[in-house]
C-alpha cells in the first residue's frame, strides 16, 4: 500500500475522482489549484480597499498563464472574488480572455507588454480590450490601427516613476502629450488611465525604500498634473500592486493591481507570510515516487557528486525536474561532495509510517527527475514507489510540516512567483472547488477533464 503526503483530496463527484485518477496515470506530478481559495483571497483584496461599493475597483492580474494557475480559472475565481478589471502583460491573453466567454458586461481587461510594428492592436481594440502605451511608436502604431477599426482606442499612459522599466520618462513627457493631444480631440484615441509600478513597495519596514515609494508617488501625482493641464486627465489611475494594497491606503487612487495576491501570497517573505494577511496559497505541487532504493554510505547522488551520503540509506526518485520548472538551483549540496559548500536543497513533504518528515532535494536536479536522501531504511520508514509527496502547498503550520512556494524559492535563491509561474504545462493543472465557486456558465469555460 502506497503513503500519500496529503489528507485525500475532496472530490465533487466519482467524475472529479475519475479526473484525478486519470491525471495520475498520464503523468507522475499534479499541480492541483483551490478555486475557492484564489476566490477568498480576491474577496480579501477588495475588501481592503473599502469593498465592491468603494471608489477603488481592483484589477486581478492573470499575466503568465495565471502565474502558472491557469489563465481562464484565474481570471474567473479573481471576478468571482468581487474583481472588475483583468490584466495580462502579453495582448495575446487579453484576446483569449474575450474569446473564452469573458465579456465587457462582466470587466475591463487592460494589456500593456508589446511592440507596436507588430502587436495585434486592432483585434485589441475591435474586442474593446484597453491597451497600455509607453513609447511615442506605440502612440503612432496604436492610433493607426484606431483608424483601422474606425473604432477609439482605450489608452491608460504608462509613466516612469523611477522603476525603469516601461513608461515615459518625466523629461521625454511632453512629446507624449503633444502627441496624445490631437489624436483625443480626433477621437482616435481615448485616454482611460495613467498608471505605473513601484519598485521597492514590498519592503515597507525599510525606512530608505519607503522613502523611495513615497518618491514614486510624488513623481506620479506631478504626470497626473501634466496630464491635467494638457487637457487629459486620467479617469482612472493605478499604482498599488499587492504590497501597496495591502500596507499604502494612499496608493489606491481609483484602481489598484494585486498580482500574487490573488495566488495567496506576500510580495516578498520579508513582508511576513500569507497568514500574516489572511492570504491562503491556492496551488499544491505533488508528485508520485519512481524507483527507491538502498544505497551504501559515501555514495554519490546525482551529476557532479556534490552529495555524498553520510550512511547507508535509501533514495527515492521524484520524477519531476528542470524541465518541469523544478529549479536547478534548487539542488542539494552536503560539505563533503561539494567541498565544504554546505547548501539544503529544495524541501518535500515525505510520509512516513511515523508520520510525515521533510526531506530535501540531495544532489543536483536533473532534467526530468531529483532525488531524495531518506536518510533511513525506506522498508523502516514505510516509503514506496508510489508513494504521493508535497514540494509545496498552503503552508498549514509547523505541525502540518508542509513546504511553501517561499520555501521552495528560499532553497532557489529566488521568489515564490519564479516557483510556480515556471512550472511546466506538461504538469497537469486540475481545480477543486469549481462547482462551488462558479455558476454553470463559467464553469462551462474550463477544461472538464480539469475538475475534481
Amino acid at each position: 500500500m502506497t503513503l500519500s503526503a496529503l489528507e485525500p483530496w475532496r472530490f465533487s463527484s466519482r467524475l472529479g475522482e475519475a479526473h484525478y485518477q486519470s491525471a495520475l496515470r498520464r503523468y507522475p506530478g499534479q499541480a492541483i489549484v483551490d478555486l475557492k481559495a484564489m476566490r477568498d483571497n480576491m474577496r480579501l483584496l477588495v475588501d481592503r480597499v473599502g469593498g465592491p461599493k468603494s471608489n477603488t475597483a481592483v484589477m486581478g492580474v492573470v499575466k503568465a498563464d495565471g502565474y502558472g494557475h491557469g489563465l481562464i480559472p484565474a481570471a474567473l475565481a479573481a471576478l468571482a472574488g468581487g474583481a472588475t478589471w483583468l490584466g495580462t502583460a502579453q495582448p495575446r491573453e487579453a484576446l483569449l480572455l474575450r474569446m473564452a466567454g469573458i465579456g465587457t458586461d462582466r470587466c475591463h481587461i487592460l494589456t500593456w507588454v508589446y511592440n507596436g510594428a507588430h502587436a495585434p492592436l486592432a483585434e485589441l481594440i475591435a474586442s474593446d480590450i484597453d491597451i497600455s502605451v509607453g513609447s511615442l511608436d506605440a502612440i503612432d502604431a496604436l492610433a493607426a490601427a484606431a483608424r483601422k477599426t474606425n473604432k477609439t482606442a482605450r489608452v491608460h499612459v504608462k509613466v516612469d516613476t523611477g522603476f525603469g522599466r516601461n513608461g515615459f520618462t518625466e523629461e521625454g513627457f511632453d512629446a507624449a502629450l503633444d502627441a496624445l493631444v490631437p489624436l483625443v480631440k480626433e477621437g482616435v484615441i481615448d485616454v482611460v488611465g495613467q498608471f505605473s509600478h513601484f519598485s521597492v513597495a514590498d519592503a515597507p519596514d525599510v525606512p530608505e525604500f519607503v522613502e523611495v515609494t513615497n518618491g514614486q508617488l510624488e513623481t506620479f501625482n506631478r504626470f497626473t498634473v501634466r496630464m491635467e493641464r494638457a487637457g487629459i486627465p486620467p479617469r482612472i489611475r493605478h499604482l498599488a500592486n499587492t504590497a501597496a494594497t495591502l500596507t499604502r491606503p494612499d496608493t489606491w487612487f481609483e484602481l489598484v493591481r494585486p498580482g500574487i495576491g490573488l495566488y495567496g501570497y506576500e510580495a516578498d517573505p520579508v513582508m511576513g507570510g500569507p497568514a500574516d494577511y489572511g492570504l491562503t496559497p491556492a496551488m499544491t505541487l505533488q508528485a508520485q515516487l519512481a524507483t527507491v532504493k538502498d544505497v551504501g554510505a559515501g555514495h554519490g547522488i546525482s551529476y557532479g557528486r556534490t552529495y555524498l551520503t553520510d550512511d547507508v540509506t535509501s533514495t527515492a526518485i521524484v520524477p519531476l525536474g528542470y524541465a518541469d520548472g523544478i529549479h536547478r538551483s534548487a539542488s542539494g549540496f552536503d560539505a563533503r561532495g561539494a567541498k565544504h559548500v554546505d547548501k539544503p536543497g529544495g524541501p518535500v513533504r515525505v510520509m512516513t509510517d511515523e508520520g510525515p518528515r521533510i526531506m530535501r532535494v540531495s544532489g543536483r536536479v536533473c532534467m526530468d527527475q531529483f532525488i531524495l536522501d531518506l536518510h533511513g531504511r525506506a522498508d523502516q520508514l514505510g516509503v514506496r514507489e508510489g508513494d504521493t509527496v508535497e514540494l509545496f502547498g498552503p503552508g498549514r503550520g509547523e505541525e502540518y510540516c508542509e513546504p511553501t512556494a517561499d520555501d521552495w524559492g528560499r532553497a532557489s535563491g529566488t521568489i515564490s512567483y519564479e516557483i510556480f509561474a515556471c512550472l511546466r504545462n506538461r504538469i497537469p493543472r486540475l481545480y477543486l472547488h469549481a462547482f462551488d465557486v462558479f455558476d454553470a456558465r463559467d464553469v462551462a469555460m474550463l477544461k472538464p477533464g480539469t475538475l475534481l
